[in-house]
């Protein structure tokens, strides 16, 4: 039994190229980088109110990338090296640089290396044998990181048309905080729909509109997949 789950989980590490961090490598496992996703996520509203909130903010997003490179890297470094090095220079150059890069070229490359470790988190989980903590905590990882993915193009939309949202809190034509943003997009991903943040625009209502839609589709997406390879794990188990 013990070659047989040795085997599984060597053919899971062939195919996705994730897999357990080994002793002497500086990798997360994705438990690790699910507990680093929940602190950076709970702990970003109390820097915002800090003198160098803006600063603290880009510290945290870097962590955050850093932390989903070194759970996903083992995929393909190189490839993400190559995403993750403009997501990571972009920010820092505008916050001492005002104006020098395109906002959209910042929410673009942040966006791209989102997405590219949330298909990673995806390919990890639709091709497991198994059901273990690893596949589960991927699974929560990839739902939070969906919260993460949309934020930048709520930010960017919210800047390039200050109408584009309302807010309880804020003044007629100011645009969204980071923060603001950033519970935007996981209220719209969860389908709660508060109302202190309201989009009006066409453009910021599509962004509401499909992230609710993506958060629905990857839980139904991802419950079968589990509930299917259980299942399968299941009658492997009685049949033995």
């Amino acid at each position: 039994m013990r070659a047989q789950i040795l085997d599984s989980d060597q053919l899971d590490v062939k195919r996705t190229g994730i897999s357990e961090p080994k002793p002497g490598f500086f990798r997360f496992s994705m438990r690790q980088f699910l507990m680093a996703l929940i602190l950076l996520i709970m702990s970003y509203p109390f820097v915002t109110e800090l003198k160098s909130g803006e600063l603290i903010e880009n510290g945290l997003m870097a962590i955050l990338l850093i932390s989903a490179a070194l759970a996903i890297g083992g995929a393909s470094w190189s490839l993400t090296i190559l995403l993750i090095l403009p997501a990571l220079i972009c920010p820092w150059v505008e916050q001492y640089q005002r104006g020098l890069i395109p906002i959209w070229l910042i929410t673009g490359t942040q966006t791209v290396f989102v997405s590219f470790v949330v298909i990673q988190l995806l390919r990890f989980i639709l091709r497991a044998s198994r059901v273990n903590a690893e596949v589960m905590c991927a699974g929560i990882s990839g739902y939070l990181m969906l919260g993460i993915l949309w934020t930048p193009a709520i930010l960017v939309v919210s800047q390039l048309n200050t109408g584009s949202f309302t807010a309880v809190h804020l003044v007629t034509d100011q645009s969204l905080g980071r923060f603001d943003a950033l519970f935007l997009s996981f209220v719209s991903l969860t389908c709660l729909g508060c109302n202190d943040i309201t989009p009006l625009s066409k453009v910021a209502r599509m962004l509401v509109m499909m992230e609710s839609l993506t958060g629905v589709l990857y839980l139904a997406v991802l419950i079968a997949r589990l509930v299917a390879v259980y299942s399968i794990e299941k009658k492997s188990r009685d049949a033995q």
